[in-house]
């Protein structure tokens, strides 16, 4: 029996170094953590990962922190999404490995601001900020400050005839969470009644509303409040 279990452990042994290029224990493993490029804090993010160049092995997962597998001499790509943030890629190579890891850490950083990237042709899933939008304070209202940006978004769109855009509204964490919820959905819809004002179809404009649950930041100082009371657009066609 012992000797029939030597020969099974043998064959299993060989078997995945035959399927993978190496044995187990010698397998490399690609680690990171993936943090705010602002202040530092983790983010929970979803990581994606394929071999190169053919995606023989994919993969995808949710944290803040990674632990992806990397068989052979392959290299990998990865790629890394969360809320209100711009997506993120990176190639991770084996041969970089120190003591059997490739440590990868990542930092997201805020979307293009509107104002600047509203003359690009967008892709599907581009996420821009509405950086210079200003409401009265708790209200719906747009500041006249405001405008020059919300023009640039409206040029977009008549730039690009099959865009179509989401309004993504965002509060901080503080107070009422129903009234939070009720002031991102009246301040995206501010938005989009401006748009609409302007020329752009209303059909081409869907709005979401969050409140104050996807904060950028859980710091409680004023600057991380402001971060995280924001209209976002996201475009889903194109």
């Amino acid at each position: 029996m012992k000797r029939l279990k030597l020969i099974l452990l043998l064959w299993i042994s060989t078997a995945t170094t035959a399927l993978f290029g190496q044995a187990p224990d010698s397998t490399i493993y690609a680690v990171g953590k993936i943090t705010n490029h602002s202040n530092k804090e983790l983010v929970t993010a979803k990581i994606s990962y394929r071999s190169l160049p053919y995606g023989n092995i994919v993969g995808v997962l949710n944290g803040s922190e990674f632990s992806i597998p990397l068989y052979g001499n392959e290299k990998y790509s990865i790629t890394v999404e969360a809320p209100g943030f711009a997506p993120s890629k990176y190639m991770l190579d084996p041969a970089t490995a120190v003591n059997g890891k490739v440590t990868q850490d990542i930092e997201l950083g805020l979307p293009a601001p509107a104002s600047t990237a509203a003359p690009v042709t967008h892709h599907v899933g581009k996420v821009m900020r509405l950086e210079a939008l200003i409401f009265q304070q708790r209200s719906a209202v747009i500041s006249p400050e405001s405008y020059a940006e919300l023009n640039s978004v409206g040029e977009m769109l008549s730039t690009n005839p099959n865009m179509v855009i989401q309004l993504e509204g965002h509060t901080d964490t503080r107070g009422d969470k129903n009234l939070n919820l009720k002031l991102s959905e009246d301040r995206v819809e501010s938005v989009r009644d401006y748009l609409v004002r302007r020329g752009v179809s209303k059909g081409r404009i869907k709005l979401k509303a969050f409140g104050g649950s996807q904060p950028l930041s859980h710091e409680n100082t004023e600057e991380a409040h402001k971060l995280n009371r924001r209209v976002e657009v996201r475009i889903i066609e194109n």
